[in-house]
Order: C-alpha cells, then sequence, then structure tokens
C-alpha cells in the first residue's frame, strides 16, 4: 500500500441474512485529504462507516490503515491507531459544562478516562489545552455552560471539539451538518476546513453544497457498491450521479 494513502479498503462486503449492504467497495482516501461518500438514503454510507470503525465485521474484504491491515481489529483499537468518529446523533454529556466535556476527551490521552474520583485540582491541568480546543471551535465563551443549554449547531461543534481532544490522525464525521440552519453550517463547515489543515478527514454528507465546498475526492455510493469517484466538478456531472443522487433528492 503506498504511503499516498491513509486508509484502503479491498473488496469490502458486507451482508445481512441474504441482503448485501456493502458490495465490493475498494477505496482509497489520501493522506490529508477531505473525502465524502454520498449517495442516496440505502446506499450503505453508514454502513461503511461502521465497517471502518469494527462496529461491524466485514463478511469479506481487508481494511488497511497506514499500510497495516485493521480487518480483525475491535473498536477500541481502532481508536488507539487514531481513527476516531462522530456520529450523526451528537454525542456529547448534556449535564455537563463544555470544558467539562473536552477534559474527558483529555483525559483518555492521558490514561485517565474512568478516573471520575479525581480530585478537581488534577483535571484543572488539562483546563489550558481544552480552553484552545474550544478557541478552535468558536466555543471558548460557553466554557462554563452547560452543555444541553447549547443550542444544536453549538453541540455539533463541541463534538468536533472533543473529537479533536483525541488527538485523531484520521477523523470520520458522520453527517456532521445534519439538521442545521445556514448559519451553523457555514460554521460547520469553517471548522473543518481548519480541523483539516493538518489531519485527513473522511464524511458521509447529504448536503451537495457542503461536499462541493469541502471535498477534494468524492466517492457516490448506490446500492451499496461504488458509483462514481472523483472531485466533485466531475462527479456532479456524471448522468448515473445525477439519475440516482440528485434526482433522489428532488424526488
Amino acid at each position: 500500500m503506498s504511503n499516498e494513502y491513509i486508509l484502503e479498503t479491498r473488496g469490502l462486503t458486507k451482508e445481512f441474512k441474504g441482503f448485501v449492504a456493502v458490495s465490493d467497495v475498494n477505496l482509497k482516501v489520501r493522506r490529508g485529504s477531505i473525502h465524502a461518500l454520498i449517495g442516496p438514503n440505502g446506499a450503505g454510507k453508514t454502513t461503511v462507516f461502521n465497517l471502518l470503525t469494527k462496529f461491524l465485521q466485514p463478511t469479506t474484504g481487508s481494511i488497511f490503515y497506514n499500510g497495516t491491515d485493521i480487518t480483525e481489529d475491535r473498536p477500541a483499537q481502532v481508536a488507539r491507531r487514531g481513527i476516531i468518529r462522530s456520529f450523526q446523533i451528537s454525542a456529547v454529556f448534556p449535564h455537563l459544562t463544555v470544558l467539562e466535556n473536552v477534559r474527558i476527551g483529555l483525559q483518555r490521552k492521558l490514561g485517565t478516562s474512568f478516573h471520575f474520583w479525581k480530585s478537581q485540582k488534577s483535571l484543572e491541568q488539562l483546563n489550558g489545552r481544552a480552553m484552545e480546543l474550544l478557541e478552535a471551535v468558536d466555543l471558548a465563551s460557553f466554557a462554563g455552560t452547560m452543555t444541553v443549554e447549547l443550542p444544536y449547531g453549538r453541540k455539533r461543534a463541541l463534538e468536533i471539539a472533543t473529537t479533536l481532544a483525541l488527538d485523531p490522525e484520521l477523523m470520520l464525521l458522520d453527517e456532521p451538518t445534519q439538521g442545521m440552519g445556514h448559519e451553523d453550517v457555514g460554521r460547520v463547515v469553517g471548522l473543518i476546513k481548519k480541523v483539516a489543515a493538518d489531519r485527513t478527514v473522511l464524511m458521509v454528507e447529504h448536503n451537495l453544497n457542503v461536499v462541493a465546498d469541502l471535498s477534494h475526492v468524492i466517492t457516490v455510493l448506490q446500492h451499496g457498491s461504488v458509483l462514481a469517484e472523483g472531485p466533485y466538478e466531475e462527479v456532479s456531472k456524471n448522468p448515473q450521479v445525477l439519475e440516482a443522487y440528485v434526482g433522489a433528492a428532488h424526488d
């Protein structure tokens, strides 16, 4: 496997009792790029994410990360390798402050994730780095706010901050702008550009404007298989893609 690619799948296939959700997907994610997975509902995008992060085991096929076969890894092993994922539903602790949420991510890097009995003073050593991460996602002014009180778009920004706290080499973002208004979408797109400056991003996204703005390469899935791949300018003019994806979006 070339060092040019951080992630590669070969013949990735997942069957559920005779139903083929993902079929022979060969994916190459270039190091330092923003790579988008798009396609109509049911195309297999989230299943691919679940296979990559080992929440599902492939029926056949292989997954390589930094040249190492990780097909048999467990989810925790994949995370330790530097592959960190966000989910469609915002995954933060609602009854902790914004700062405390980020601090939990930082504790994991120190190997103290579950040391909830640690004194407040011992945890405060993490505050400096936590505030740096909140600054990076424009949430510093919300540090003391209970997370449950944050607007939806800000919660997604916080999720990016907690993901960054784990210092990922490869970020997998699952529908990062889902359910957002125009202003929040613009803010999150800006954040993704910022955090992608020194890492690789693979994202599932329905908003084609976001995909066009962010992505270097787009892989289009349909019925679990790769329909097309390339830059947005090329993929967006593909008649099969227009029929399968854009047409479906406008039905």
